[in-house]
């Protein structure tokens, strides 16, 4: 298994739809604005944060059950910007829809310049056949109140290539999160 250059990025995403939608190149302003860096770079591809958030909230007391999750957890807001409050959470999606070739399994790190300020970006692996926005954890970890910047990197995504394809892959299981489109919650 081996990871995947700029340029099979930039080839898989013009010519299969792997990404889109797709930035060739690293992306540092727009409009004359500095921005949190996305898009193409050496080993991977830089994701941004769509202006859709989920944040977590304790207004209702209600237990936080990966089985049986309330949705009323969460504040629903959309905005070029979002506050996750100290020791908080919230949920985003890409900009990006993804469509995972059958022999590619995918990681997903945070950038660094999210988590030099202690908030944690978390996002499982993109499994061979899986296609859909990518739903986004960030995590505030700090005692202060953190802002997350939507339209602006926040996370990077690496590409690994298995020598042989897999036998199952998650659209043949009809994985539960395939062709998921806003911000998805936990599902049992």
């Amino acid at each position: 298994m081996t990871i995947k250059s700029d340029k099979w990025i930039r080839r898989m995403a013009e010519s299969t739809g792997m990404i889109e939608p797709f930035e060739p190149g690293q992306v540092r302003s727009v409009d004359g604005r500095k921005v949190i860096s996305f898009g193409t770079s050496s080993y991977g591809y830089d994701i941004r944060c769509a202006d859709e958030f989920k944040v977590f909230t304790n207004i209702n007391s209600t237990i936080v059950d990966p089985k049986n999750f309330d949705s009323n957890s969460f504040v629903d807001i959309k905005s070029d910007v979002c506050i996750i409050p100290p020791n908080s959470f919230a949920l985003a999606r890409t900009i990006e829809y993804f469509r995972i070739p059958r022999n590619v399994l995918t990681v997903c790190l945070g950038k660094s310049t999210y988590a030099r300020c202690g908030i944690i970006v978390n996002v499982t692996p993109f499994e061979p056949e899986w296609e859909g926005y990518v739903t986004l954890e960030f995590s505030n970890t700090t005692p202060l109140p953190a802002k997350i910047y939507a339209g602006e990197g926040c996370a990077q995504v690496l590409f690994f290539e298995s020598d042989e394809v897999c036998e199952t892959s998650y659209k043949d299981r009809n994985g539960k999160y395939q062709g998921q489109r806003g911000v998805t919650l936990p599902k049992a």
